[in-house]
């Protein structure tokens, strides 16, 4: 019998321990419960300094440095062909050639009558020094042997005009005359250009065309060769914007012997304006409000609390913090939507 009241006495107190076990754990489940409840989640970055590199990126067409339209001065039909499409002809070089019978003959005449003007007038010179010939005969010689002169410089141009050359050196892009055509004066008949220098033409927002200046290093790249930075420089800025307040600016480069280009492709321009040093700059995705009322989440030993700050520039995903914040806080970059002054935050990344 007493035996047996010992054993139901251990029982008893067994029972208990175990009811104050369950009872403590469930209390401590609880508390854990309430605390993960009462704090939410976030993703924060370091406020830090970074150097900003005004850029500014533009896509343009890209074009020969000259490109210009053969016109022939003389009139008749072809009588040979020089220079075909494609072509690289040096500066000078014929691309076709003119009947040029009438002006051969009319210019071995004016040839003949210069000669023959310019010996009457050393030999009225002569006279004229002995006293044997008057002013006026000598004048008149004079006269005759100027137009005569005048005469031939104009047969020689129209002997000259017959063979159609071009003024650049460059590669033939087009030609219209054929051998046997009739070509009349003032009329274009083939096409050079020059593509071992080359432009890209642009038009640059009022906003920034005063922070690029004529010189300034540009980095040219095109989707035909991926990877491939282009050397530029900027050749022209124009004084007079559009109506669209844009300005043209002229970007020249150098074309490539290992990536050459061509006129007419597509480039991306990239001006690099002054760097700005180092500036406090914060995501834009930290940001609550507007621009004009911001404020940001601060996290301090778990806390997160609301700070107004004043922001100043933009730059891309960036923004310039002018005041409100500094180097080394910490701040909310992600989950500041549910929180509110004074949050309880767990830290995610």
């Amino acid at each position: 019998m007493k035996r047996l009241k010992i054993y139901s006495a251990a029982t008893i107190i067994l029972i208990v321990i175990i009811a104050i076990l369950f009872h403590n754990r469930a209390k401590i489940k609880a508390e854990t419960k309430n605390q993960t409840l009462n704090s939410f989640p976030v993703n924060i970055t370091i406020v830090s300094k970074k150097i900003i590199t005004n850029s500014i990126d533009l896509v343009g067409n890209i074009a020969a440095y000259n490109d210009v339209a053969i016109v022939s001065e003389a009139q008749g039909k072809v009588t040979k062909v020089l220079a075909n499409v494609g072509d690289y002809l040096p500066a000078g070089s014929t691309i076709i050639q003119i009947d040029d019978e009438l002006t051969s003959a009319a210019l071995k005449a004016a040839k003949v009558n210069l000669d023959k003007s310019k010996k009457d007038y050393e030999r009225f010179q002569e006279l004229y020094n002995e006293k044997s010939v008057t002013d006026s005969q000598l004048e008149g010689a004079k006269l005759a042997y100027q137009t005569a002169n005048d005469q031939f410089v104009i047969a020689q141009k129209q002997y000259n005009d017959t063979k159609v050359s071009t003024p650049i050196s460059g590669v033939v892009t087009s030609r219209t005359a054929d051998f046997g055509d009739y070509v009349f004066s003032k009329t274009v008949v083939a096409d050079v250009v020059d593509i071992s220098k080359l432009k890209i033409n642009l038009n640059v927002d009022e906003h920034d065309v005063f922070k690029l200046k004529i010189g300034d290093k540009v980095d040219i790249t095109t989707d035909i060769y991926p990877g491939v930075i282009f050397p530029g420089v900027i050749k022209t800025i124009s004084d007079k914007g559009d109506a669209a307040h844009t300005y043209p600016v002229e970007v020249d480069l150098s074309n490539s012997k290992e990536h050459p280009l061509k006129a007419g492709m597509f480039a991306r321009v990239v001006f690099h304006s002054e760097t700005n040093g180092n500036r406090l700059l914060i995501p834009r995705l930290s940001l609550i409000g507007s621009v004009q009322q911001a404020q940001v989440f601060v996290v301090n030993n778990g806390v997160a609390r609301i700070r107004n700050i004043i922001i100043g520039n933009t730059y891309n995903n960036y923004l310039e913090v002018l005041s409100g914040l500094n180097e080394g806080d910490t701040i909310v970059v992600n989950g500041q939507n549910n929180l509110q002054d004074s949050s309880k935050v767990n830290i995610a990344n």
